[in-house]
C-alpha cells in the first residue's frame, strides 16, 4: 500500500505552484498524494489539469494571505478535518502560513512532518522590524516541534539554522523534459509573431514588493530605447510607469516558454527570494540572466560564471548594455549545464522520496 502524503499550501501560485506540480506529479507513482491548498489571484483557474489524475486536490476555503485570526482559526479547523479523514503518513507544509498551522495541528504526533518555507516571512522587507521579530520568534518556537525543515536552497537552509536545529535542504528543480517538449512545440508552431528586431528585457512573477517593480521601472526609465516586459500581474502594477514597459498578465507554461524564447535578457531585481523557479527556467532556455544581490538568487547564479549579480539600477543598466553589445556564450552554456546537473525536478523528487522513506 502506498504511503499517504498530504501537502498543505496556502501560497498556491507562482513558483510554489510550479514546484508543487513537479513534486506531486513526480512522486504520485510511489505515494498517494493529496494537496490541501488556498486560492490566490495568481492561482491558475483550472489547476486540476496541471496534475496527474491520481493527485487529489482539496481547497481550504479559509486560507488567506497575511494575518487574519478568524480566518486562520477556520482554516485550522478545515485542515484538522482533512487530516482526520485522510489519515496521512506524511504532512509536508509549504510557506509560512501553512507551516504555522500545520505544525500546531493536534492529533498528528505519529505523522512525519516536513516544512519548506519558500522564503522566510522574517526576511520580508515590506513589514516593520517589530513584525519581523514576531515572525522570527514564531519560527523559533515552531522550530522546536517534531518537524524537519527542508529549505529549497542553501541560503534558505543557512537562514533556517537561526530558528531551528532540525533542518536540511533540497534545491528546487524544473521539469527538464516538459520544458524541452514545450520548446520543440514552440519551434514547430512558431509563426514569428513574438519576434521583432527590438532588444527586449523581461522578468516573470507577481508584481509585488518582493519582486521590486520600482527597481524594474527605474532600470527601464534609464534605457528608453529598449523594450521591457513583465510576465505576470499584481497589486503593484501602478509602479510600472515607464512607457517602454509591457505587462502581459499571467500565462500558462507553454505560452510563457514561447514568449520567453523570443526575448533577449532575463532580469530578477527581487528584494528577497527562496529559490526562484523563473530564474531556473530562464537559464534552461539559455537566456543571459541578471539578478539582484540577495538570498536565493546567489544560490543559483555565480557572478561572471553562470550569470550576473547586481546591487544597483546602474549596475543592471551597464550589464544589459554589455550583453547587448555581445552575449558571452560561455556563461549561457555554464548556466544551462548547472540546471541539467543540479536543478532538475527528477533529481529533486528522488531526494524527497529518500527523505520521506527514511
Amino acid at each position: 500500500m502506498k504511503k499517504k502524503v498530504l501537502h498543505i499550501a496556502e501560497a498556491m501560485g507562482g513558483g510554489v505552484f510550479t514546484y508543487l506540480v513537479e513534486l506531486a506529479n513526480g512522486m504520485s507513482d510511489e505515494f498517494d498524494v493529496t494537496i490541501a491548498y488556498g486560492i490566490r489571484t495568481e492561482t491558475p483557474k483550472d489547476i486540476a489539469k496541471y496534475f496527474e489524475k491520481d493527485v487529489h486536490l482539496v481547497q481550504v476555503q479559509n486560507f488567506c494571505r497575511g494575518l487574519n485570526p478568524l480566518k486562520d482559526i477556520k482554516a485550522y479547523c478545515e485542515l484538522r478535518k482533512i487530516v482526520k479523514k485522510l489519515q496521512p503518513d506524511i504532512i509536508h507544509m509549504h510557506s509560512s502560513k501553512a507551516g504555522a498551522l500545520g505544525r500546531i495541528l493536534t492529533g498528528t504526533k505519529s505523522i512525519k512532518k516536513f516544512y519548506t518555507p519558500h522564503g522566510y516571512s522574517f526576511l520580508m522587507q515590506d513589514v516593520s522590524p517589530v513584525k519581523k521579530m514576531i515572525y522570527k520568534v514564531i519560527e523559533k518556537e515552531l522550530g522546536k516541534t517534531d518537524c524537519l525543515t527542508v529549505a529549497c536552497g542553501e541560503s534558505e537552509w543557512i537562514q533556517s539554522q537561526t530558528v531551528t536545529k532540525n533542518s536540511t535542504f533540497i534545491s528546487n528543480g524544473i521539469n527538464i523534459e516538459k520544458m524541452r517538449k514545450n520548446i520543440r512545440r514552440m519551434t514547430q508552431d512558431d509563426d514569428g509573431q513574438n519576434r521583432d528586431n527590438h532588444f527586449t528585457v523581461y522578468t516573470i512573477g507577481r508584481i509585488d514588493y518582493q519582486k521590486n517593480p520600482e527597481l524594474f521601472n527605474e532600470i527601464a526609465e534609464k534605457m528608453p530605447e529598449i523594450n521591457f516586459i513583465w510576465i505576470g500581474d499584481g497589486e503593484m502594477r501602478k509602479y510600472l510607469t515607464s512607457p517602454n514597459i509591457t505587462i502581459t498578465g499571467w500565462m500558462d507554461v507553454a505560452q510563457l516558454v514561447k514568449l520567453s524564447k523570443s526575448l533577449d535578457v532575463f532580469i530578477l531585481p527581487s528584494r528577497w527570494e527562496g529559490l526562484p523557479i523563473s530564474l531556473l527556467e530562464a537559464m534552461f532556455i539559455q537566456k543571459p540572466c541578471i539578478v539582484s544581490n540577495v538570498v536565493g538568487n546567489k544560490d543559483v547564479i555565480r557572478d561572471g560564471y553562470s550569470g550576473y549579480i547586481c546591487s544597483t539600477a546602474q549596475e543592471f543598466v551597464d550589464t544589459i548594455y554589455q550583453i547587448k553589445e555581445g552575449v558571452d556564450e560561455k556563461i549561457i552554456r555554464k548556466a544551462y549545464k548547472d540546471i541539467i546537473e543540479h536543478y532538475n525536478s527528477g533529481w529533486m523528487c528522488e531526494k524527497y522520496k529518500e527523505l520521506y522513506c527514511e
